[in-house]
């Protein structure tokens, strides 16, 4: 099980822990890598820049989902050294994952449209 922190609203809110849908970290990994070849903790930060903060990864997360991305087809490996010329693996997005980052998009917005008609509706409507 793979816990996300988000952090919903301003201050007022108190910071909750949802569990995000199967599936999500993987698209989110492949947004990251999408941007350019990262090494694991590289993408962590990566994506907390792209989410302004409002989400948090535990950082031995990733590493089955990177594993499995792998193993698919959607991401390369290889090994470099990181920034304080250390050895790292950096991961990159192949054609097949670019594919399949494009499709996964495409569903979850279609799938955020259809919560979202269905969460505006009055009881009248219903």
């Amino acid at each position: 099980m793979i816990i996300f922190l988000v952090h919903l609203g301003e201050t007022a809110f108190v910071d909750k822990q949802l569990e995000l849908l199967q599936g999500t970290l993987d698209m989110l990994i492949l947004k990251a890598v999408c941007l350019g070849p990262l090494d694991g903790y590289g993408m962590l930060l990566r994506i907390q820049q792209i989410f302004k903060d409002r989400l948090e990864i535990q950082q031995g997360s990733p590493y089955p989902a990177l594993y499995r991305l792998e193993h698919q087809g959607w991401i390369l490996s290889e090994w470099g050294k990181s920034e304080n010329n250390r050895k790292a693996q950096y991961y990159r997005l192949t054609a097949a994952g670019k594919r399949r980052l494009q499709s996964e998009t495409e569903k979850w917005n279609r799938m955020a449209e259809v919560i979202a008609g269905i969460l505006h509706r009055t009881p009248e409507e219903v």
